[in-house]
């Protein structure tokens, strides 16, 4: 089994967006049992809320259904989770400042403009000040390179048999 934890600041906007997007192509190709996803924040500041409004919106707009309420990241996550995926520079750092707290080397951080896929971007852009044309925009991101993602998952899956 893989696990994977998208991570952005308060787990409102980007990261629940990822996780619905993983989560149902993970089911569409029939790999609920082998692949795991969640999301988190760095920061605290919105625990236990659901995703903002927006997020909701762009979410049923593509027909991706988000059960999350919004949760920080923690100690346990860096040896629960086979990837931690940070949406931006800023969240990556913020990551490695924790595990560097807790005396943890994590090996299994990434950006999620690692996984680009046909589309160019260095940081997911935080569409929480905007209007909903950043959640499109952040969408269209996340959609692409969770294809590229999930491409390393599965062969993954495939060489550990």
């Amino acid at each position: 089994m893989i696990k994977v934890l998208f991570v952005c600041l308060g787990n409102i906007c980007r990261s629940p967006l990822a996780e619905a997007i993983l989560t149902q192509k993970v089911k569409e190709r029939g790999l609920s049992k082998s692949i795991v996803v969640d999301s988190c924040g760095t920061s605290d500041f919105h625990i236990g809320e659901l995703p903002d409004d927006r997020t909701l919106a762009c979410a049923a707009k593509h027909q991706l259904n988000i059960q999350h309420r919004g949760r920080q990241i923690l100690r346990s996550d860096f040896k629960g989770f086979d990837y931690l995926i940070a949406m931006d520079s800023s969240n990556l750092e913020n990551v490695q400042k924790l595990a560097g707290k807790y005396k943890i080397m994590p090996k299994n951080l990434f950006l999620m403009s690692n996984f680009k896929n046909g589309i160019e971007f260095n940081d997911v852009p935080d569409p929480y000040y905007g209007g909903e044309e950043g959640f499109e925009e952040v969408y269209e991101i996340l959609n692409a390179s969770i294809d590229g993602l999930l491409q390393t998952l599965e062969k993954e899956l495939v060489k550990n048999g």
